[in-house]
Protein backbone atom coordinates (compact mmCIF):
# COMPACT_ATOMS: atom_id res chain seq x y z
CA UNK A 1 0.00 0.00 0.00
CA UNK A 2 2.59 2.39 0.94
CA UNK A 3 4.21 1.83 -2.30
CA UNK A 4 1.12 2.13 -4.37
CA UNK A 5 0.85 5.22 -2.39
CA UNK A 6 3.97 6.89 -3.10
CA UNK A 7 3.59 5.71 -7.04
CA UNK A 8 0.50 7.58 -7.22
CA UNK A 9 2.40 10.67 -5.92
CA UNK A 10 4.92 10.48 -7.93
CA UNK A 11 2.11 10.54 -10.78
CA UNK A 12 0.54 13.84 -10.08
CA UNK A 13 3.71 15.37 -9.74
CA UNK A 14 4.95 14.51 -12.98
CA UNK A 15 1.26 15.36 -14.24
CA UNK A 16 1.49 18.94 -12.54
CA UNK A 17 4.58 19.71 -13.89
CA UNK A 18 4.16 18.63 -17.08
CA UNK A 19 0.92 20.65 -17.24
CA UNK A 20 2.59 23.54 -16.22
CA UNK A 21 5.52 23.36 -18.69
CA UNK A 22 2.84 22.77 -21.21
CA UNK A 23 0.95 25.49 -20.36
CA UNK A 24 3.63 27.76 -20.33
CA UNK A 25 5.11 27.79 -23.50
CA UNK A 26 7.98 30.55 -24.07
CA UNK A 27 8.55 31.47 -27.70
CA UNK A 28 11.89 33.48 -28.11
CA UNK A 29 12.24 35.77 -30.78
CA UNK A 30 14.87 38.33 -32.65
CA UNK A 31 15.02 42.12 -32.05
CA UNK A 32 15.42 44.72 -34.76
CA UNK A 33 18.58 44.84 -36.42
CA UNK A 34 18.96 48.09 -36.16
CA UNK A 35 17.31 50.94 -34.15
CA UNK A 36 15.58 52.54 -37.05
CA UNK A 37 14.25 49.27 -38.22
CA UNK A 38 10.39 49.11 -37.96
CA UNK A 39 9.83 46.27 -39.77
CA UNK A 40 9.02 43.31 -37.10
CA UNK A 41 6.53 44.74 -35.03
CA UNK A 42 3.79 43.46 -37.19
CA UNK A 43 5.20 39.76 -37.39
CA UNK A 44 5.58 40.43 -33.46
CA UNK A 45 1.88 41.07 -33.34
CA UNK A 46 0.72 38.33 -35.60
CA UNK A 47 2.34 35.78 -33.66
CA UNK A 48 0.44 36.59 -30.36
CA UNK A 49 -2.56 36.61 -32.10
CA UNK A 50 -1.52 32.95 -33.46
CA UNK A 51 -0.65 31.53 -30.29
CA UNK A 52 -3.49 33.81 -29.05
CA UNK A 53 -6.26 31.60 -31.05
CA UNK A 54 -5.09 28.70 -29.58
CA UNK A 55 -4.65 29.03 -26.12
CA UNK A 56 -7.72 27.58 -24.91
CA UNK A 57 -6.61 24.62 -26.55
CA UNK A 58 -2.83 24.40 -26.04
CA UNK A 59 -2.20 26.20 -23.08
CA UNK A 60 -0.79 29.93 -22.36
CA UNK A 61 2.23 31.11 -23.79
CA UNK A 62 5.25 33.95 -23.09
CA UNK A 63 6.85 35.61 -25.97
CA UNK A 64 10.10 36.87 -25.27
CA UNK A 65 12.69 38.97 -27.67
CA UNK A 66 16.11 38.05 -27.30
CA UNK A 67 18.66 40.46 -25.91
CA UNK A 68 21.22 39.83 -28.78
CA UNK A 69 20.75 42.09 -32.05
CA UNK A 70 21.40 39.84 -34.91
CA UNK A 71 20.97 39.61 -38.71
CA UNK A 72 19.21 37.77 -40.38
CA UNK A 73 21.80 34.39 -41.97
CA UNK A 74 22.68 34.31 -37.59
CA UNK A 75 19.09 34.11 -36.53
CA UNK A 76 18.46 31.61 -39.30
CA UNK A 77 21.44 29.40 -37.40
CA UNK A 78 20.49 30.08 -33.99
CA UNK A 79 17.21 28.92 -34.75
CA UNK A 80 18.63 25.62 -36.47
CA UNK A 81 20.94 25.08 -33.15
CA UNK A 82 18.24 26.20 -30.83
CA UNK A 83 20.12 28.98 -29.47
CA UNK A 84 18.84 32.37 -28.22
CA UNK A 85 15.68 32.36 -30.21
CA UNK A 86 12.79 29.38 -31.63
CA UNK A 87 11.37 31.46 -34.38
CA UNK A 88 11.97 33.62 -37.08
CA UNK A 89 10.47 35.21 -39.95
CA UNK A 90 11.98 35.52 -43.16
CA UNK A 91 11.06 35.27 -47.18
CA UNK A 92 11.74 31.16 -47.94
CA UNK A 93 14.08 29.57 -50.44
CA UNK A 94 14.67 26.21 -51.01
CA UNK A 95 17.69 26.29 -48.92
CA UNK A 96 15.86 27.69 -45.96
CA UNK A 97 12.78 25.05 -46.16
CA UNK A 98 15.82 22.13 -45.87
CA UNK A 99 17.22 23.47 -43.06
CA UNK A 100 14.03 24.78 -40.57
CA UNK A 101 10.64 23.96 -40.67
CA UNK A 102 8.68 26.55 -42.75
CA UNK A 103 4.70 27.09 -41.38
CA UNK A 104 3.50 28.21 -45.16
CA UNK A 105 1.43 30.50 -44.50
CA UNK A 106 2.36 33.81 -46.12
CA UNK A 107 2.46 36.54 -43.62
CA UNK A 108 2.31 39.13 -45.89
CA UNK A 109 -0.09 37.51 -48.19
CA UNK A 110 2.78 37.99 -51.30
CA UNK A 111 3.29 41.82 -50.95
CA UNK A 112 6.68 41.14 -50.04
CA UNK A 113 7.94 40.29 -53.70
CA UNK A 114 6.35 43.15 -54.99
CA UNK A 115 9.46 45.37 -54.90
CA UNK A 116 9.76 49.32 -55.54
CA UNK A 117 13.22 50.00 -56.09
CA UNK A 118 14.61 52.66 -53.73
CA UNK A 119 17.51 55.10 -55.63
CA UNK A 120 19.04 58.23 -55.20
CA UNK A 121 16.37 61.28 -56.02
CA UNK A 122 19.43 62.76 -58.45
CA UNK A 123 18.99 59.85 -60.07
CA UNK A 124 15.54 59.61 -61.05
CA UNK A 125 16.32 60.76 -64.35
CA UNK A 126 18.56 57.95 -65.28
CA UNK A 127 15.65 55.53 -64.65
CA UNK A 128 12.62 57.55 -66.19
CA UNK A 129 13.67 56.04 -69.33
CA UNK A 130 13.66 52.54 -69.12
CA UNK A 131 11.51 50.00 -70.67
CA UNK A 132 13.04 46.26 -70.80
CA UNK A 133 14.20 44.87 -67.76
CA UNK A 134 17.45 44.05 -69.92
CA UNK A 135 17.94 48.36 -69.46
CA UNK A 136 17.35 47.54 -65.71
CA UNK A 137 20.01 44.77 -65.57
CA UNK A 138 22.50 47.38 -67.06
CA UNK A 139 22.48 49.22 -63.47
CA UNK A 140 23.65 47.51 -60.19
CA UNK A 141 20.82 46.13 -57.17
CA UNK A 142 21.52 46.36 -53.44
CA UNK A 143 21.09 43.12 -51.08
CA UNK A 144 21.75 41.69 -47.86
CA UNK A 145 24.30 38.85 -47.70
CA UNK A 146 22.86 35.41 -47.41
CA UNK A 147 19.30 37.04 -48.95
CA UNK A 148 17.23 34.68 -51.10
CA UNK A 149 16.45 37.78 -53.33
CA UNK A 150 19.86 37.58 -54.63
CA UNK A 151 19.53 34.15 -55.86
CA UNK A 152 16.10 35.69 -57.83
CA UNK A 153 17.76 38.87 -59.24
CA UNK A 154 20.79 37.25 -60.51
CA UNK A 155 18.89 34.24 -62.49
CA UNK A 156 16.87 36.77 -64.03
CA UNK A 157 20.20 38.79 -65.08
CA UNK A 158 19.95 41.99 -62.73
CA UNK A 159 23.55 42.61 -61.27
CA UNK A 160 23.80 42.42 -57.14
CA UNK A 161 25.98 44.49 -55.01
CA UNK A 162 25.56 42.45 -51.38
CA UNK A 163 26.04 44.49 -48.13
CA UNK A 164 27.49 42.77 -44.83
CA UNK A 165 24.42 44.82 -42.80
CA UNK A 166 20.67 45.91 -43.21
CA UNK A 167 21.53 49.17 -42.11
CA UNK A 168 24.81 49.57 -44.03
CA UNK A 169 22.68 49.00 -46.72
CA UNK A 170 21.61 52.36 -47.15
CA UNK A 171 24.82 54.30 -46.42
CA UNK A 172 26.04 51.92 -49.45
CA UNK A 173 23.12 53.34 -51.90
CA UNK A 174 24.09 57.24 -50.53
CA UNK A 175 27.32 56.03 -51.35
CA UNK A 176 26.55 55.50 -55.02
CA UNK A 177 27.69 51.53 -54.39
CA UNK A 178 24.76 50.51 -55.79
CA UNK A 179 22.20 52.31 -58.09
CA UNK A 180 18.93 50.56 -56.38
CA UNK A 181 17.96 49.47 -53.32
CA UNK A 182 14.63 46.46 -53.99
CA UNK A 183 12.01 47.24 -51.29
CA UNK A 184 9.33 45.09 -50.37
CA UNK A 185 6.23 47.96 -50.90
CA UNK A 186 5.31 47.38 -47.72
CA UNK A 187 9.00 48.54 -46.37
CA UNK A 188 9.82 51.48 -48.25
CA UNK A 189 7.68 54.26 -47.02
CA UNK A 190 9.01 53.80 -43.19
CA UNK A 191 12.24 53.24 -44.18
CA UNK A 192 12.00 56.48 -46.60
CA UNK A 193 11.20 58.34 -43.52
CA UNK A 194 14.02 57.05 -40.99
CA UNK A 195 16.65 58.05 -43.75
CA UNK A 196 15.32 61.50 -44.89
CA UNK A 197 18.71 62.98 -44.38
CA UNK A 198 19.96 60.82 -46.87
CA UNK A 199 17.57 62.36 -49.59
CA UNK A 200 16.24 58.74 -51.15
CA UNK A 201 13.06 58.35 -53.17
CA UNK A 202 11.04 55.81 -54.57
CA UNK A 203 11.44 54.99 -58.04
CA UNK A 204 8.00 55.77 -59.51
CA UNK A 205 7.60 53.93 -62.23
CA UNK A 206 8.79 50.45 -62.17
CA UNK A 207 7.59 47.32 -60.02
CA UNK A 208 9.89 43.93 -59.52
CA UNK A 209 7.16 41.56 -59.25
CA UNK A 210 8.11 37.55 -57.93
CA UNK A 211 7.06 35.07 -55.51
CA UNK A 212 8.78 35.51 -52.35
CA UNK A 213 6.67 34.43 -49.01
CA UNK A 214 7.79 35.40 -46.03
CA UNK A 215 6.70 32.57 -43.23
CA UNK A 216 7.41 31.72 -40.04
CA UNK A 217 10.12 29.04 -39.36
CA UNK A 218 11.30 27.18 -36.27
CA UNK A 219 13.67 24.46 -36.25
CA UNK A 220 12.73 20.75 -37.39
CA UNK A 221 11.93 19.48 -34.11
CA UNK A 222 9.80 21.57 -32.92
CA UNK A 223 6.54 20.16 -35.03
CA UNK A 224 4.68 21.53 -32.01
CA UNK A 225 5.08 24.71 -32.59
CA UNK A 226 4.84 25.26 -36.17
CA UNK A 227 1.19 22.86 -35.90
CA UNK A 228 0.03 25.45 -32.73
CA UNK A 229 1.37 28.21 -35.47
CA UNK A 230 -0.83 27.19 -38.71
CA UNK A 231 -3.75 26.22 -36.31
CA UNK A 232 -3.83 29.99 -35.32
CA UNK A 233 -3.06 31.45 -38.29
CA UNK A 234 -5.40 29.72 -39.90
CA UNK A 235 -8.53 30.50 -36.94
CA UNK A 236 -7.07 34.06 -37.54
CA UNK A 237 -7.52 33.97 -40.93
CA UNK A 238 -11.22 32.42 -40.99
CA UNK A 239 -12.25 34.92 -38.39
CA UNK A 240 -11.11 38.06 -40.15
CA UNK A 241 -8.80 38.80 -37.50
CA UNK A 242 -5.70 38.23 -39.55
CA UNK A 243 -7.04 41.19 -41.91
CA UNK A 244 -8.08 43.10 -39.18
CA UNK A 245 -4.21 43.05 -38.60
CA UNK A 246 -3.16 43.38 -42.23
CA UNK A 247 -5.27 46.70 -42.10
CA UNK A 248 -4.07 48.21 -38.94
CA UNK A 249 -0.66 48.21 -41.03
CA UNK A 250 -2.73 49.47 -43.85
CA UNK A 251 -1.27 46.66 -45.86
CA UNK A 252 -4.45 46.62 -47.99
CA UNK A 253 -4.08 49.54 -49.51
CA UNK A 254 -0.65 49.21 -50.75
CA UNK A 255 -2.26 46.70 -53.84
CA UNK A 256 -3.45 50.21 -55.34
CA UNK A 257 0.00 51.35 -55.17
CA UNK A 258 1.03 48.45 -57.59
CA UNK A 259 -1.74 50.19 -60.35
CA UNK A 260 -0.17 51.48 -63.56
CA UNK A 261 3.61 50.55 -62.99
CA UNK A 262 5.70 49.05 -65.51
CA UNK A 263 6.10 45.38 -64.17
CA UNK A 264 8.64 43.26 -64.29
CA UNK A 265 7.84 39.60 -63.99
CA UNK A 266 10.71 37.69 -62.54
CA UNK A 267 11.21 34.06 -61.88
CA UNK A 268 12.08 32.83 -58.43
CA UNK A 269 13.76 29.69 -59.13
CA UNK A 270 14.44 28.72 -55.12
CA UNK A 271 10.62 28.62 -54.69
CA UNK A 272 9.18 25.21 -52.81
CA UNK A 273 7.48 23.07 -54.79
CA UNK A 274 4.79 23.10 -51.87
CA UNK A 275 4.03 27.20 -51.89
CA UNK A 276 0.61 27.11 -51.41
CA UNK A 277 -0.06 28.87 -54.28
CA UNK A 278 -3.46 27.77 -55.15
CA UNK A 279 -4.95 29.01 -52.11
CA UNK A 280 -6.37 31.82 -52.96
CA UNK A 281 -7.68 33.24 -49.06
CA UNK A 282 -4.10 33.35 -48.39
CA UNK A 283 -2.66 36.01 -51.06
CA UNK A 284 -3.54 39.47 -51.29
CA UNK A 285 -3.58 39.35 -55.35
CA UNK A 286 -3.95 35.42 -56.18
CA UNK A 287 -4.10 35.97 -59.84
CA UNK A 288 -0.71 37.80 -59.57
CA UNK A 289 1.16 34.87 -57.77
CA UNK A 290 -0.67 32.59 -59.87
CA UNK A 291 1.01 34.09 -63.32
CA UNK A 292 4.30 34.21 -61.92
CA UNK A 293 5.16 30.38 -61.01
Amino acid sequence: MPMLRRCLMLLVIFTLVTGANAANLVVRHVQPESDKDQRHQYFIELLELALSKTEASHGSYTTQTCAVRMMQDRALQQVQRKRCIDIVWTMTSLERESKLLAVRIPLLKGLLGQRVLMIRREDLRRFKDIQQLSELGQMRAGQGMGWPDIEILEYNRLPVIEGKTYEGLFGMLERGRFDYFPRGISEIDAELKQHQREGFVAEPRILLSYPAPIYYFVNPENTALAERLEQGLRLAIDDGSFDALFRKFNYHKLADLMENRLVFKLRNPSLHPKTPIDEDKLWVLPNLVKNLR
